[in-house]
C-alpha cells in the first residue's frame, strides 16, 4: 500500500514533534537514573528504619527478610543508609555539576565572543586552576576549611569549572566564526543577543553530554573524598563514606561493603549509557 504525501508529511511532523527515541540501552540508563533521583527525593519517607538506629545485634549481618541489604559494622540497616546516602551523593553531585557547567559555559561563550584581553585573562587563569590535580585540590580545601555540604559543593564546582569553560569556549569559537554570526554583528546585535540566541542554541547538545560526563567525574571524586574521610561526615554518609565505614567487612564478603559500591557503579554506568545513547535530535541540533 502506497503512503500518500499527506500521510508522509503527517508522519514526518509527528516524528519531528515526538521523535526523541531512545534505544533500549539508553532507556535502561535513563530508568536507573530516574530511580535514583526519586530515591534521593523521597528517601526519608521510604527507609524502613532510622539510619542511626542499631537493628541487628550482630555486625556485618547477612541479608534477611528484615534486613534486605544486611547490617553494617554497628548493626544498622544498610538499605536505609544507602537510600539516605543517595540524597547526598546525587544531591551534592547534581548541585556541583550544575554550578560548574553553568559557570563554565557562560564564561566560555563570553570569552569566545568578546575575545581580546578578556579571553586571554580567563583562559590563562582557568588553565592554571586546571593544572592542579583535582583530588589534591579537594583534599587541601576540605582539610583546611572543614567538611560540610556547602564546602563540598563549592569545592567540586571550582574543580570542574575550567574543564567546562574550555569545552564551551572551543564550541563557541567555532560557531562565532560562522557567517550567520557575522550577519548578526552587521545588524548591530549585542553580545548578549549573540550568546543567548545564536551561540547557545547551537552548542546545547554537546554541552548536555559534557554535563553528564562531568556528573560522573564529580560522583567519583566525591566518593573518593568520602572514602578518605573528608566527605559527608557522620552520622550522615554518602555512598563513598558507606564503603569506608564498612571496609572491614570486605574479607567476609559483607553486603555492607558491596552494595554501596554497586550503587556508585549503577549510577555512573547508567549516566554513561544514557550519554552514549542520547537521541540524535539532542546530540545534533542541526537535525531538522
Amino acid at each position: 500500500m502506497t503512503m500518500t504525501s499527506s500521510e508522509t508529511t503527517s508522519g514526518r511532523l509527528s516524528g519531528t514533534r515526538f521523535g526523541y527515541r531512545f534505544n533500549i540501552v539508553g532507556a535502561i540508563g535513563f530508568t536507573v537514573i530516574l530511580l535514583w533521583a526519586l530515591v534521593a527525593i523521597f528517601a526519608p519517607w521510604v527507609i524502613p528504619y532510622p539510619v542511626g538506629e542499631i537493628i541487628d545485634l550482630d555486625y556485618f549481618g547477612p541479608m534477611s527478610r528484615e534486613l534486605w541489604f544486611g547490617s553494617d559494622y554497628l548493626g544498622r540497616d544498610m538499605l536505609s543508609r544507602i537510600l539516605m546516602g543517595a540524597r547526598y551523593t546525587v544531591g551534592i553531585s547534581l548541585a556541583a555539576v550544575t554550578i560548574a557547567c553553568f559557570s563554565g559555559v557562560v564564561l566560555g561563550m563570553i570569552a569566545a565572543v568578546a575575545g581580546g584581553w578578556l579571553d586571554t585573562i580567563l583562559s590563562r587563569f582557568l588553565d592554571a586552576l586546571n593544572s592542579i590535580p583535582s583530588k589534591l585540590f579537594g583534599l587541601v580545601v576540605v582539610a583546611a576549611v572543614g567538611s560540610s555540604v556547602p564546602v563540598l559543593i563549592m569545592t567540586l564546582s571550582v574543580i570542574y569549572i575550567p574543564g567546562a569553560y574550555r569545552f564551551a569556549r572551543a564550541l563557541a569559537v567555532n560557531i562565532n566564526a560562522m557567517d550567520f554570526i557575522t550577519v548578526a554583528r552587521i545588524r548591530g546585535e549585542s553580545t548578549l543577543y549573540l550568546i543567548r540566541s545564536e551561540i547557545l542554541p547551537n552548542i546545547v547538545g554537546p554541552v548536555l553530554a559534557d554535563l553528564g560526563i562531568r556528573f560522573v567525574f564529580i560522583v567519583l571524586l566525591l566518593s573518593g573524598l568520602s572514602f578518605l574521610g573528608l566527605g559527608v561526615q557522620p552520622p550522615y554518609a554518602d555512598w563513598g563514606a558507606l564503603v569506608r565505614e564498612n571496609i572491614g567487612g570486605l574479607p567476609f564478603g559483607a553486603p555492607a561493603v558491596m552494595f554501596p559500591s554497586f550503587a556508585i557503579a549503577s549510577l555512573t554506568i547508567s549516566v554513561n549509557l544514557l550519554i552514549d545513547n542520547l537521541p540524535q535530535k539532542i546530540r545534533d541540533r542541526s537535525v531538522s
